[in-house]
């Protein structure tokens, strides 16, 4: 499989950024605010964190610039992204880039961590997941993570009681939100866009027709209702379950397990 060098790597990653940020303009500041969570939970200056559904490790290695100590797992099952991550931080101790299924029962045992976490994140990546397949991911993230252990998942998440009047204002000012980030030139291209482009660069020739179609079978949001998330992280055996952060729908769901 041909190498990809740091340099490629990074362009291709800042694009994805850019397009991600198109749906999400406060992204940056989700970010800041997990990762300040992140501090505030670990009591440690050396955590142990997982990173579910990673991507190229945009937060990862945002975790790694605040907290040098830190050592992140950074987990996901496609093939292209994974490659982008692993080579943009080649060499970066600290970051270790696992393709593993989530939806495949027994992911968590053969991570074989070295001990058990303190926090797990995730960024726009479980809504794909079914309501039920969320209670099989929550209860295995659960055997991973230390007594009292913290999940944190960036997301758009949806409360399923806004009455039709408010629901339209919400997603109007989210639209809005959006346009004004999109007319100071923050976004170059969109999902689909940015896949084409990255599937038509030579470099990526052997890893592409594995990533399109994960991508494919993993673009949609069964699970994007706040009340999935919760019942199934309480029915993990978290113990609290709340909102620390929030834009619109965007919003930073936060569990802690029980002690």
């Amino acid at each position: 499989m041909t190498l990809l060098d740091q340099e490629t790597a990074g362009t291709w990653i800042a694009r994805w950024d850019a397009q991600q940020e198109g749906y999400v303009p406060d992204r940056e500041e989700r970010f800041t605010a997990m990762i300040d969570a992140v501090e505030a939970a670990a009591g440690r200056p050396d955590p142990l964190v997982l990173d579910l559904g990673c991507g190229p490790g945009s937060l990862a290695g945002r975790i790694l610039d605040r907290i040098p100590g830190a050592t992140v797992v950074a987990i996901d099952t496609d093939p292209l992204l994974l490659s982008l991550g692993r080579a943009v931080h080649a060499g970066r101790d600290g970051i270790a880039f696992t393709a593993l299924d989530l939806r495949e029962p027994g992911w968590a045992a053969r991570l074989r961590l070295p001990r058990q976490a303190d926090v797990a994140v995730s960024t726009t990546a479980l809504h794909w997941i079914s309501p039920a397949g969320l209670r099989v991911v929550y209860a295995e993230l659960a055997t991973l993570l230390r007594p009292g252990g913290l999940f944190l998942n960036g997301d758009n998440l949806h409360v399923d009681d806004v009455t039709p009047g408010l629901a339209g204002l919400d997603d109007a000012l989210g639209e809005r939100r959006r346009a004004r980030h999109a007319a100071a030139g923050a976004r170059p291209e969109n999902w689909e866009q940015w896949w084409e482009a990255i599937g038509a660069d030579p470099a990526f020739a052997e890893l592409r027709g594995a990533s399109t179609e994960e991508v494919t079978g993993h673009h949609g949001s069964p699970s994007r209702l706040l009340s999935a998330h919760a019942e199934a992280l309480r029915a993990a055996g978290f113990a609290e379950v709340g909102t620390l952060w929030q834009h619109g729908d965007n919003r930073l769901l936060a569990a802690l397990l029980a002690g």
